[in-house]
């Protein structure tokens, strides 16, 4: 995986040091960490440092997919603030199947019938989840 082509404008001048916020589309089974890791190996290999500050905004669970915000430099002091914005999530959801950790890092325990299921039950139930909910999270998340 090239990290660095998450933004087509850095190159070898970029200035790291001084901060940058970079944008990825991290993959499954990566964590969080791993990213960062990669991508401080990766600036420190490009501009000869031993040492570069990069942390990120918010840690996705190494089974999901999706943005990960990655700050450099000083701009690692920025990242309380990155992660304070509005956020909206996305989800895929398999019907009729649970798992002991509510998530996919268990195997499906159970199965139900959800042949009695339409479109408009599924429609009126999701506006439950809509606004301000208290959740909760899979036993394994990345709280």
């Amino acid at each position: 995986m090239s990290l660095l082509k998450a933004n087509s404008k850095i190159t070898s001048e970029t200035n790291f040091l001084e901060g940058q916020v970079l944008l990825f589309n991290k993959p499954l089974g990566w964590s969080s960490f791993d990213v960062v890791k990669k991508v401080r190996g990766i600036i420190k290999a490009i501009k000869k440092i031993r040492k570069i500050k990069v942390g990120h905004a918010g840690t996705l669970d190494p089974l999901a997919d999706g943005l990960l915000i990655v700050c450099t430099g000083k701009l690692t002091k920025r990242i309380d603030e990155i992660q304070d914005q509005k956020k909206t999530y996305t989800g895929e959801i398999t019907l009729g199947a649970t798992t002991p950790s509510y998530d996919k890092e268990t195997e499906i325990d159970q199965t139900f019938d959800v042949s009695e299921i339409t479109d408009e039950i599924i429609y009126k139930i999701s506006k439950k989840f809509e606004g301000k909910i208290m959740q909760k999270p899979p036993i394994f998340s990345a709280l």
